[in-house]
C-alpha cells in the first residue's frame, strides 16, 4: 500500500517580505524622524555661532550633498532620464530648499514650540491630497493614528507655546513649511522605484544648496561665524540631521507610503523635547507626558498587522 504525504500549505513568501518590507521602511521613517528631532538643537547651536539661515542651509546641504556624491561615486548606480533628473532637482530647489527655508525662518520670528505644532499639520495635508488624488485609502488605522499624532502632539507642544504676541509673518512661515513639506512628500513617492535613494538624496541636496546659496548672496543675509568653532556644529547638522535623515526618510517612504511616513515622522518633536531634557534640563509636563504617549501610540496602530498562517485544510475536505 503506497503511503500518501500531504503537504501542508506554508505561509506566502510574498507576504511575509511585505511585512519585513513595513517594518523596515517603519524603521527608516523612526531613525529619520530622531535625526531630524536634532536638527533644531544644532541649528540653535549654529544661529548662537553667529550663521543666518541662508548661510546655514547653504552649509547644511553642501556638506550633505558632498557626503552622497561620494557613496555616488562608490555606487555608481544607473542616471534618471532626464525628466525624472528635473523632478529630483525641483524636489530640492524649489521644494527641501523652501521647506526648510520657512522653518528656520519662522524659528526666528516665533516660539519654536509654536513653530513645531504648525509644521506637523503636514501629514494632515498629506492625508487629504493623497485621498483627494485618490492615491491612497483613508483607512480605519490610518485616521485613528493621524488622530493620535493630531491630538499627542497639541498636548506634548500646546503648553510650551509663547506669551507674547505672535507674530503673523511667522505663523505664515510656518505653515508655509507644513504645506511645503506635505507636497515633497508625495512628489517624492512618485519617483521611479529603481532610482537609487543616495543618487536622489544628493540631487536634492545639492540643488537646495544651489538655491538657497543664490538666494542668501542676492538678498545679502550670508552671514558666517567670525570664529572658526562656530563652523563646528555644522557637521552634526549636516551629518546627522541630513544626510541620515533624508536617506533613511527616502528608503522608509517607499515601504511604508506617504500617509504611514508622514506620520511617523510625528516622533520629531518626542526626540527634540528628549534631547532639550537631557542638553538644557528642561521638564515634560503631565500633559505633555501624556502626548508623548499618545504620539507613540500611532506608531503601534501603524504596526503592520501579522502575517497569518493559513489554515490547514482538513482531509475530508480535499476534492
Amino acid at each position: 500500500m503506497t503511503q500518501t504525504t500531504l503537504e501542508l500549505p506554508r505561509p506566502a513568501a510574498g507576504a511575509s517580505a511585505a511585512r519585513s518590507g513595513a517594518v523596515l521602511g517603519m524603521g527608516l521613517c523612526m531613525l529619520s524622524a530622531t535625526a531630524f528631532g536634532l536638527a533644531a538643537l544644532f541649528a540653535k547651536e549654529c544661529f548662537a555661532a553667529g550663521f543666518s539661515v541662508s548661510a546655514m542651509l547653504a552649509g547644511r546641504f553642501g556638506l550633505a550633498a558632498l557626503v552622497f556624491w561620494v557613496i555616488v561615486a562608490i555606487r555608481r548606480p544607473a542616471l534618471p532620464g532626464p525628466r525624472v533628473l528635473l523632478t529630483c532637482l525641483a524636489l530640492g530647489g524649489l521644494g527641501y530648499a523652501v521647506q526648510a527655508a520657512c522653518y528656520f525662518s519662522a524659528l526666528t520670528r516665533i516660539d519654536a514650540s509654536l513653530t513645531a505644532q504648525i509644521l506637523y499639520v503636514y501629514p494632515a495635508v498629506v492625508l487629504v491630497l493623497g485621498v483627494a488624488l485618490r492615491r491612497e485609502r483613508a483607512s480605519r488605522r490610518k485616521l485613528a493614528a493621524l488622530g493620535c499624532s493630531v491630538s499627542g502632539l497639541a498636548l506634548l507642544l500646546g503648553s510650551a507655546g509663547s506669551h507674547g504676541p505672535v507674530a503673523p509673518a511667522g505663523v505664515l512661515l510656518a505653515f508655509c513649511s507644513a504645506v511645503t513639506y506635505a507636497l515633497y512628500i508625495l512628489v517624492a513617492n512618485d519617483l521611479p522605484a529603481d532610482i537609487d535613494v543616495y543618487l536622489l538624496s544628493a540631487l536634492v541636496c545639492s540643488s537646495a544648496a544651489v538655491s538657497v546659496t543664490l538666494f542668501g548672496a542676492g538678498s545679502g543675509s550670508l552671514r558666517v561665524p567670525a570664529a572658526p568653532s562656530g563652523w563646528l556644529w555644522l557637521l552634526p547638522l549636516a551629518l546627522v540631521s541630513s544626510v541620515v535623515s533624508i536617506g533613511c526618510f527616502l528608503a522608509g517612504l517607499r515601504l511604508v507610503g506617504p500617509s504611514t511616513a508622514a506620520i511617523l515622522s510625528c516622533l520629531e518633536p518626542l526626540v527634540t523635547a528628549a534631547s532639550a531634557i537631557v542638553v538644557f534640563g528642561e521638564r515634560l509636563t503631565a500633559w505633555q507626558a501624556v502626548g508623548a504617549a499618545v504620539v507613540l501610540a500611532a506608531v503601534v496602530l501603524l504596526r503592520p498587522a501579522r502575517v497569518r498562517r493559513p489554515e490547514v485544510v482538513a482531509p475530508a475536505e480535499l476534492a
